[in-house]
Parts: structure tokens; sequence; C-alpha cells
């Protein structure tokens, strides 16, 4: 049988899908399991003893299992990781296109096709390091600041997505375009937005999706900028949004390897990490 190393965030999702049940589920299509909570110091001794890591919550449980395999130099070697998503959002999983088939989905990892996760490497942002799923500055931090103030345990999942597109429609109108020096692969792209991420997955926070042809397998990144001209017609796009009214919205997407981007303000965001920076002098 094929050893399964189970990463389980027993605080994300609902009770049916417990301790218990997990490692029911995995043995049950043929593997053994060695279950490991995030909400214990133990979860952080992975070895190389497994055939693969699967990952029970999040994003942010798979963001803090990538820096763990990071640290021990484990996600060098071909270990195969499956996800298993409890999370709000998931957007790793939405990304990658992961049903909610969990039986099936497990079935298949017997042999099921590698598929490459490219990892973004940060520099000069002193506490982080690398980012899964998206990079950036402009609104979406003070979005994610705006949303540790109205956190309630007691949201559905469908409560939670929808408080958090009132929360930026709000952020939108209040927030005033900042100068971004901003090359891609060496060609200037600098102006005033009001978000520039760069994406290696489709979707960000309440699973707005900027980046819909976005694979984050392919060794490039997708540079998503809003302009501050256009600051009002994304608001209304966002407020149809959390009406459940999908209307489209065309955003500037830029493709590229190697990115430098500053920003005239002082926070910014690696996955659901929110940094502060030292305002430069002028």
């Amino acid at each position: 049988m094929k050893r399964a190393t189970l990463i389980h965030n027993p605080k994300a999702g609902d009770e049916e899908y417990g301790k218990e049940e997990l490692i029911t589920l995995l043995e049950s299509n043929g593997f053994t399991c060695r279950y490991l909570s995030t909400k214990k110091k133990e979860w952080e001794l992975l070895d190389e003893d497994t055939d693969v890591f699967v990952i029970a919550g999040g994003d942010g449980t798979v963001k803090k299992t990538a820096k763990n395999l990071l640290e021990k130099k484990l996600i060098d070697k071909p270990y195969p990781i499956a996800l298993l998503p409890l999370g709000t959002a998931n957007n790793i999983a939405r990304t990658l296109g992961l049903n909610s088939d969990w039986k099936k989905n497990i079935a298949d990892w017997h042999h099921a096709p590698l598929k490459k996760f490219d990892v973004g490497r940060i520099y000069t942002v002193e506490d982080s390091h690398f980012f899964l799923e998206s990079f950036g500055y402009g609104i979406f931090p003070y979005l994610m600041a705006e949303m540790e103030h109205h956190k309630n345990e007691d949201d559905s999942a469908e409560e939670s997505k929808n408080k958090a597109l009132l929360l930026l429609y709000e952020v939108i109108n209040s927030y005033e375009a900042r100068h971004c020096k901003l090359t891609v692969d060496g060609s200037d792209h600098s102006g005033d937005f009001i978000l520039a991420e760069i994406m290696n997955t489709q979707s960000i926070g309440p699973n707005l999706i900027l980046s819909p042809l976005a694979d984050p397998g392919d060794e490039e990144f997708e540079v998503i900028l809003v302009p501050e001209r256009h600051k009002q017609k994304f608001a209304e796009y966002i407020l149809s949004k959390s009406k459940g009214v999908e209307k489209t919205y065309q955003f500037h997407t830029l493709k590229g390897k190697e990115i430098t981007i500053s920003w005239e303000g002082t926070h910014v965001h690696a996955d659901d990490k929110i940094s502060k920076l030292e305002k430069k002098p002028k």
C-alpha cells in the first residue's frame, strides 16, 4: 500500500471531515495514513518516509505546508502533494480544477499525472519570501485588513465571500490610486493603479477571478492591473458580483517571468499575509 502523510487543519470545513473520517477515507482507497494536525507542533516534523503529502484544509494550510517543505528542501524532490480542499475560498484547488467528488479524486491519485506548480520568489520583502497564489499592492492588502475586523466564525463560506465583496466595493471607492513602477521581463509598464497583482492562480480572495487563463505550472506569471481611470467601472463590477449578477470586466493583463515592482504605498500582500514596508523618503 502507498504511504500518505495527512496534514489536516481541524478548524477548516465542517464536522463531516474530521480526523477519523479523513483517515478512513484514505485507508479505504488503498493508503496507509500518518496523521498530522496543523494545530499541534509535531505537524512540522515532516520527513521523507511517505509517497504522498495530503493536505486537508484551505489555501492557508497549503501555504504553510509548502513553507515547511521548502525549508526542509523536501519540495525539491518528486513528492506528490494532493489536496482535499476544506477552506472558504480554495483558490488553489479551483485553479487546479479539482471537483467535489473526493472519493473519485483519491482513487485517481494512484495513476493521476503530476502537475507542476510554480512558486513565486520574492525579494526585498523581509517577512515574505515566496507566494503560491498572488503577490500585490493596492486594494487587496486593505481588503484583507478589513476582513480581520469583520470576521465571524458563524458565517458560511458563501456569506463570508459576499461580505468580502461588499467590503471590497467600499475599499475601492475610498482608495486613491498610487503610482507603480513596473517592469515585466525588462519592459516598462509603470502607471497609476488601484490594483497591481502578480498572479499564479486564477482567483484571489473571495474567489474573485482576475486571471481566468492562469496556469500555475507554465513558468510564467500574469500581472493584473486596474488603472485609475477604471476605478468606477471596477467598483460597479464588484457590486454586481456581490448581488449575484455576472458582468464582464476586461483586466489589463501582462505575462512574464521576472517582474520588478515598487509602489508609493506601504502595504503589500503575499497570499494571505500582509506586510507593511518602510516608507521611502522622497
